[in-house]
């Protein structure tokens, strides 16, 4: 008796952790330039569940391989160039990075909406799962314009990545150091590619109807209206804020879209590159899920998702910051400090605990 309700609590869990993977996952992205030419990407990871993040350093010519749905061995290759980011599950496939060319790319969840390519004998020897291909761009190319070309010559496989418990939809946005962005999406079988004008990135639905959405938007402003004529009535608005009347604040992907395109767009521009990863991650907090604000429910279960992670990638400088929901503190891994030509994948954790900067002591 006692196996059976092991077994049938495990099996509830593995049901509730499979409906928070087809449902849930809501990640922000954005970029910023500096006045020195400079540009940086973050985004927000959010999630029920531990997704057992951890940092990887991948080597140039480092042997990779895709994977099929029926774990045969798909694409071959060798990466060409060096990179840094985070991976889930414990797989070493980054999912989230920056290479040593300044490119940087982000896998967010795209639920009901990619289809991936289905496996023939033509195609399996070109074929990556999911995180293979985030991976796979990461480490072959060096500007957003060569991956328009070199994407189309790889498809990606319905292949359930090593720890997933499912089939994990996923879309990319792709930035390189000179501010290009575009947007990949897994579209009945074919990957679409689209111009990112904003390097703004959110989740469902497809790209091009949330840049069309912004024109819902159009009379957002950052300049207040202080005063109006209502007839012969003078009003006068009661705190500043008045012309960001009407921007959506709840956290449905649309409208995290809207707030990141304006926060991002009207943010006044720091003058190097460090400064300006302090104010994304200064813009990201506006994105933070508090835990317990958004829930799946599952049976008589509330889960709550929650901002697991925050990443900042530096294409100037080739550093990678992150901090995460269990240690509020930023910290750095520049890839210039690793030799790129090693043999071996780095690895480093993302996880920590909070600590706090007692300065009684300077008090004068």
């Amino acid at each position: 008796m006692r196996c059976i309700t092991i077994w049938r609590i495990l099996g509830l869990s593995l049901i509730c952790m499979i409906t928070l993977l087809t449902t849930a996952l809501a990640c922000t992205g954005i970029q910023l330039k500096a006045n020195d030419g400079s540009y940086v990407n973050g985004r927000t990871v959010e999630f029920g569940l531990n997704l057992d993040l951890a940092g990887i350093i991948v080597p140039r010519n480092y042997p990779c391989k895709g994977t099929l749905p029926d774990g045969s061995t798909g694409m071959i290759y060798r990466t060409k160039y060096a990179a840094v980011g985070g991976g889930m599950f414990g797989s070493t496939d980054i999912a989230d990075g920056v290479n040593e060319k300044g490119l940087a790319i982000g896998a967010f969840y795209f639920p009901d909406y990619a289809v991936y390519a289905t496996i023939t004998p033509a195609n399996k020897n070109r074929a990556l799962s999911p995180t293979e291909f985030s991976n796979w761009v990461l480490t072959q190319f060096e500007t957003v314009d060569e991956v328009k070309q070199g994407v189309q010559s790889v498809v990606i496989a319905p292949t359930t990545p090593k720890g997933w418990p499912v089939l994990p939809p996923f879309h990319y946005v792709i930035y390189d150091k000179t501010g290009k962005s575009i947007a990949i999406e897994p579209i009945n079988g074919q990957l679409k590619i689209w111009d990112n004008p904003l390097g703004v990135f959110t989740n469902s639905p497809t790209f091009d109807w949330h840049l069309t959405n912004l024109t819902n938007y159009i009379n957002l402003s950052p300049i207040n209206v202080t005063t109006a004529l209502l007839g012969t009535l003078k009003l006068q608005q009661f705190g500043s804020g008045s012309g960001l009347h009407g921007i959506p604040g709840d956290f449905t992907p649309p409208s995290r879209f809207v707030r990141a395109a304006f926060y991002s767009t009207t943010s006044i521009p720091t003058d190097k590159a460090e400064q300006t990863v302090f104010r994304a991650f200064h813009i990201l907090n506006h994105f933070d899920i508090p835990y317990g604000a958004v829930l799946s429910v599952n049976g008589n279960q509330d889960i709550p998702e929650y901002t697991l992670v925050t990443t900042v990638k530096d294409t100037q400088n080739l550093k990678y910051y992150f901090r995460a929901f269990e240690d509020q503190n930023i910290k750095m891994v520049d890839l210039n400090a690793f030799d790129l030509n090693g043999k071996t994948i780095k690895t480093f954790s993302m996880q920590g605990n909070q600590t706090v900067q007692d300065i009684s002591k300077s008090a004068i």
